[in-house]
């Protein structure tokens, strides 16, 4: 007798997943199986001048220079977290919502079937240079847990009452970028970032750190990032999702009521400048689809302790501390990653 398939939601990575220990992967991981949707990622990127996902994959070194760059990171991210949700064995798994964070949000658009996986490359693609047509500037992460990621009391509301008062200084800019659950994305310009260094209350577990090659993503700065989105993006390349897709905002996309133009609006609009709430999105997700397992496909699995950490905000099947959740882990995992080997083995169909 078959054991009966597992309900799942899908999160797609964002920024600063592929690394030093990635690369390689693309090839290592699908070269064989994928090579007809690789191919097509290349000619993409050939066709506008740009090294191929196979070439910058398969580069001998890593290079922080290069690879960390928005229109190097982008596609080789989308690619890798594309391909790895080909892989998942829909034998057992049987995939109910995708969510994402912030570039992950354009992976999220294929995963659910809203665009094809070849326009959600080109999506990708494009958005990794546009995500660099902005003004100075950049984004902060700063911790608001401690070490068992429970909240410290009261420091995120200073941290925002502190960004409230920076950003309303003449010449600076200061707004939440990304809400992390146990960690902030704050982003601003120069002016605003050197403030809120200068000011910022202690947090605890690490030092608040600038995001190497980072913009001022998910602010008003990056309106000419959001108008050159418009501009090259057409809405055309949107369909209704094939599943339900939890956006930024927490709002769920559903099959069938979903208008592919306020998808495209929003997509290159709303998610661009505004705050993205990737904890709220995990948490709806949870809340209304009630997954048995959340999967995280690669590149990398940076992104398990924020999942981890916005389930903790809500105590999700009682897991109310990094403990908690380690040890339900460890006995029956309920987040299953595919940038570590183990669980990845759990997820993908054998050849």
């Amino acid at each position: 007798m078959t054991a009966a398939k597992k309900t799942a939601i899908v999160v797609a990575p964002g920024r600063g997943t592929y690394g030093k220990g990635e690369l390689g992967s693309i090839a290592r991981l699908h070269g064989a199986r994928f090579a007809e949707l690789i191919a097509d990622f290349d000619a993409q990127r050939r066709m506008r001048g740009q090294p191929t996902v196979s070439e910058l994959d398969g580069a001998e070194r890593f290079s922080v220079a290069t690879h960390m760059r928005g229109d190097v990171a982008a596609p080789l991210i989308y690619s890798a977290t594309a391909l790895d949700y080909l892989s998942i064995d829909r034998d057992k798994y049987d995939v109910v919502a995708v969510a994402g964070n912030s570039m992950g949000w354009y992976s999220a658009l294929a995963l659910g079937g809203a665009v094809s996986i070849e326009d959600g490359f080109r999506i990708a693609n494009a958005m990794g240079l546009n995500s660099q047509t902005h003004g100075p500037g950049g984004q902060i992460l700063l911790q608001v847990v401690d070490e068992d990621w429970r909240p410290v009391p009261g420091l995120r509301d200073r941290l925002l009452g502190l960004v409230a008062a920076i950003d309303a200084r003449p010449g600076h800019d200061l707004a939440l970028s990304i809400d992390l659950a146990g960690m902030l994305v704050l982003a601003g310009n120069e002016q605003g970032l050197a403030a809120l260094l200068a000011e910022a209350p202690p947090t605890p577990g690490r030092d608040p750190l600038r995001l190497a090659g980072h913009g001022p993503f998910h602010t008003p700065l990056m309106v000419g990032s959001s108008d050159k989105a418009k501009a090259e993006l057409p809405a055309s390349l949107f369909g209704g999702p094939a599943i339900p897709m939890i956006d930024g905002r927490g709002h769920v996309w559903r099959r069938f009521s979903s208008d592919p133009t306020e998808l495209w609006d929003y997509t290159f609009g709303h998610q661009i400048l505004a705050p993205y709430d990737f904890a709220l999105s995990v948490q709806v997700a949870v809340r209304e689809f009630a997954p048995d397992v959340i999967i995280l496909p690669g590149p990398g699995d940076t992104l398990g302790g924020a999942i981890a950490q916005a389930l903790i905000g809500i105590s999700w099947q009682g897991i109310a501390s990094k403990a908690e959740f380690v040890a339900r882990q460890a006995a029956d995992p309920i987040l299953l990653s595919m940038g570590r080997a183990e669980q990845r083995a759990l997820v993908t169909a054998k050849e």
